[in-house]
């Protein structure tokens, strides 16, 4: 993605709020991260953060992008709500961490969701016949109950994305794996507590980001904020009723469909 810089911007800001999702807001992200690692004018990045999570791969996905772009250049992830489950994985993604000493953060953990539509569709004399090339191809069906096998199987699938989460907070946190794992128990902490827990650097206000990519960057303390090209429906709508949209997609999503969430 082409960004527009004024000239001699130094630190750039780029706001992660409301859930992380799989369309075209996860693609945006990620180009706009590209385009900060690329740029030359930009010798520090600050990554605003207020989100829940959201899905699972998404949230990596986004990890994996500000993991790459802090081995290029500092990057201080900046909790100004909540940083909880996948979007506290991005954060652990950052030089540095700071946070609002009423933010909440952590969260560390794994929820995989799905309905069960089986009463309904018999209430509606809706009846499903399934054809399939192994016994688990239907695994995770809203139509059925799930079988003890396929609920041991999706428990080992949990435990597996629960335990790269926890080696991911543990490298970027320089935390023993041990001690994040007694804290992976999906509760949150305000951000006094958490910088006593080692989940992030220091508590302070905006300025105390700006102030520490700054020093990190050995830069001016001038910021330039880098966001998408607004889409016409986006042009359209208020900042607000975007941001309903956007929730009351993510929770028809969470509902209706089996997915796997750092949330």
């Amino acid at each position: 993605m082409e960004i527009s810089l004024p000239l001699g911007a130094k630190i750039g800001v780029l706001e992660l709020f409301g859930p992380i999702t799989g369309f075209r807001k996860l693609r945006d992200y990620v180009d706009m991260i590209d385009g900060l690692k690329k740029s030359r004018r930009i010798k520090a990045v600050i990554v605003n953060i207020d989100s829940t999570g959201g899905l699972a791969t998404a949230s990596d996905y986004l990890y994996t992008a500000v993991y790459k772009l802090s081995a290029k250049k500092p990057v201080v992830a900046f909790i100004s709500g909540v940083s909880a489950s996948g979007a506290y994985l991005v954060s652990c993604a950052a030089t540095k961490i700071v946070a609002l000493p009423t933010a909440v953060i952590g969260s560390i953990g794994v929820l995989s969701v799905r309905p069960i539509l089986q009463d309904l569709l018999q209430r509606v004399g809706v009846h499903v016949t399934v054809t399939k090339s192994g016994h688990l191809k239907d695994m995770g069906a809203p139509y059925r109950e799930p079988t003890e096998e396929e609920k041991k199987k999706e428990q080992e699938l949990i435990d597996s994305f629960h335990s790269y989460f926890i080696k991911a907070v543990a490298k970027g946190r320089h935390i023993d794996e041990g001690i994040v794992k007694e804290l992976a128990t999906g509760e949150v902490f305000l951000g006094e507590k958490a910088k006593t827990l080692g989940l992030v650097d220091e508590i302070g206000d905006f300025d105390t980001a700006i102030d520490l990519a700054a020093q990190l960057g050995k830069v001016a303390r001038r910021v330039t904020y880098v966001r998408p090209r607004p889409t016409l429906p986006e042009r359209l709508l208020s900042r607000f009723a975007i941001s309903i949209v956007e929730e009351t997609l993510a929770e028809v999503e969470y509902l209706l469909s089996r997915q796997i969430y750092y949330r």
